[in-house]
């Protein structure tokens, strides 16, 4: 059986990455008759004057002939007599780096593309760090339009000598530089009587002897678990890809987080039985006891994993909207999906000497080093030691959108240090204690609008109903627990993080907390929901900007209006209006009794529905 070998195409824009491909498809004469017939009618109406575009046959959207780019992903398999290929070829343009991380995760080798004319630029070294993060340890630099410099060895081993010097840490097990013309078809699959200097193998002939294998069948088990089937009630299987290792039967495996042992009582690959399995293949592993297990554990056996809810990893950001220390997301590890906190950016990576540089945001397309929190324990590895669970990404909470790929550096020892105090008093003996419910009410809106008076009323209604609370306003925490705190994007959600974790403490001491504060964004607001729970009651104060303006109580839109205050909410930073609050209220016509009688009706009613 012939070995496969996958690999991916890339470089910066225009470097040839699409018609290197299509010349060595076309000159080892793997393409079918009618491919070749419509490669050259396509060429005639193309950009080279007639002459063959072998771009074309990897280039299959219209806006990519159009403009002679990639833009997508475009795979290709085919075989030689010596090998069979899955090649990926990538987008060079910047704007579409998300596109070339996507092939840079499925394969074992990269071949990245330099135009000889120009040189090694950014976007190829953005492209070899980001080979690197992704586990690539086998290199091909091919040193294009070698045609257009006269096939000049001193350009070409100055082009080497460079890039060499900016891999040289990377860690990587084999790196090859060889001189090509995409074009004219130097040196793809037969050596090129242009470049006698060169004594190394043609693209293809390389590509078809060395060895990629990695042998993980005597590394540990590890199986992500996907699903649990249960097709009848006699049956209960666990289906996954075994990642490493090997598996047989009445082998003893620990199944993660939980830490509960049972050992094989039958593996299946699709529907056939089978004594044992290795790594690469799916499976379905059935044990020899009834033992909780969901799609998210990992099966192992022999591997030491991490257990932790906090590490530090390296990631790619991939969002046309920054990232900002403080924001919440989706992780996904392996099979594995959890809220995710970035709880800091500790450094950006210089992507042409990679230093690290100091930095508080990240914008699309560079790479850092991050402090990363879950919402609970997961099982994970460093990357070096497994790629399957040391690898992962951040999804966009609203949008479900891809925003960073990372790989994990290590756990973080506070994670595993620090363990949770249970109490023998609870939540819920405090509340009853008190007799009352535990709420936060999160009153939101512009400055000016009301939310402090709003909440100073509805807090007195309650006192004087005999209940249990505590007001957080925004401009009295500020003189103290955020004192540290200014007004950036940044200062704003660590402003609210803190409050919400407040508000939390509060209702687990059975009290109402009352929280006054701008919070202007959706997102931050969505995540002291998520981190309160049911108890969270969002009031909305909707009370026009040009109200809350002609009220400035504290002059502070007029400071604003001059210049004197930056970053003020509603003037010259937004506000994101919430979508469904539970309450809403405008104050603009309406008195403070009426206003607080309202919002004590509808939370009084919340009270008793939940009862």
């Amino acid at each position: 059986m012939k070995s496969l070998l996958k690999f991916l195409t890339c470089g910066s824009v225009d470097d040839g990455k699409s018609t290197l491909i299509g010349h060595m498809l076309y000159q080892a004469k793997l393409l079918f008759a009618d491919q070749e017939k419509m490669l050259k009618l396509d060429s005639k109406v193309g950009n080279r004057e007639g002459k063959i575009d072998y771009s074309l046959l990897l280039d299959g959207l219209m806006a990519e002939r159009e403009q002679g780019i990639t833009i997508d992903v475009a795979y290709r398999y085919f075989t030689t007599e010596n090998r069979s290929f899955i090649v990926a070829d990538t987008p060079g343009h910047e704007q579409y780096t998300r596109n070339m991380a996507v092939g840079a995760s499925f394969a074992d080798l990269a071949v990245i593309l330099v135009d000889a004319t120009q040189g090694v630029l950014i976007q190829t070294k953005r492209h070899a760090r980001i080979c690197s993060l992704m586990g690539i340890g086998h290199i091909v630099l091919a040193v294009n339009k070698m045609d257009l410099i006269r096939y000049d060895k001193h350009r070409f081993d100055e082009i080497k000598k460079e890039f060499l010097s900016f891999t040289a840490d990377y860690g990587l097990e084999s790196i090859e530089i060889i001189p090509v013309s995409a074009t004219e078809g130097d040196n793809i699959t037969k050596k090129s009587s242009n470049t006698s200097w060169y004594e190394g193998l043609p693209l293809l002939p390389y590509l078809e002897q060395i060895d990629v294998r990695e042998d993980f069948r005597n590394d540990g088990f590890i199986m992500p678990v996907q699903r649990v089937s249960r097709p009848n009630h006699t049956f209960r299987g666990f289906q996954g890809q075994i990642e490493s290792g090997a598996i047989s039967l009445g082998d003893e495996i620990i199944l993660l987080p939980g830490n509960e042992s049972a050992k094989i009582k039958s593996i299946h690959v699709a529907d056939q039985s089978t004594e044992s399995a290795i790594s690469g293949q799916p499976v379905t592993i059935q044990l020899d006891r009834e033992v909780d297990v969901s799609r998210g554990c990992v099966l192992v056996k022999d591997k030491d994993l991490k257990i932790a809810d906090m590490f530090t990893a390296t990631i790619l950001w991939m969002d046309d909207r920054e990232l900002i220390a403080g924001r919440n997301y989706l992780v996904k590890v392996g099979t594995k999906t959890l809220p995710a906190t970035v709880m800091s950016i500790k450094h950006k990576i210089d992507i042409n000497n990679g230093k690290r540089i100091q930095a508080e945001r990240l914008f699309k397309n560079e790479m850092a080093i991050c402090d990363i929190s879950l919402s609970e324990n997961m099982v994970f590895d460093k990357f070096k030691n497994s790629k399957s669970i040391g690898s992962f990404i951040l999804m966009d909470r609203i949008t479900n959108m891809t925003s960073a790929c990372g790989t994990i550096d290590h756990d973080l020892r506070r994670s595993t240090n620090v363990v949770w105090q249970n109490t023998d008093i609870s939540r819920e003996i405090r509340a009853k204690q008190k007799d009352q419910k535990p709420l936060t009410l999160w009153f939101t809106g512009l400055s000016g609008s009301g939310k402090s008076t709003l909440a100073n009323e509805v807090e007195k209604r309650f006192v004087s109903m005999g209940k249990h609370t505590m007001l957080l306003d925004g401009d009295n925490v500020r003189h103290g627990l955020n004192k540290n705190l200014g007004f950036k994007e940044v200062d704003r959600i660590e402003n609210i993080r803190r409050i919400a974790e407040v508000a939390k403490l509060m209702n687990e001491a059975g009290l109402i907390a009352l929280t006054s504060f701008i919070s202007p964004y959706e997102e931050d607001r969505a995540n002291a929901r998520a981190l309160i729970g049911d108890d969270f009651i969002e009031i909305f104060v909707s009370t026009p900007l040009d109200v809350c303006e002609k009220r400035d109580s504290k002059g502070l839109y007029k400071k604003a209006r001059t210049g004197e205050i930056p970053n003020f909410t509603g003037i010259n930073s937004p506000y994101e209006k919430p979508k469904n609050p539970e309450i809403t209220i405008d104050t603009s016509n309406i008195s403070i009794e009426r206003a607080t009688n309202r919002i004590m009706k509808q939370i009084i009613k919340y009270m008793k529905s939940d009862q």
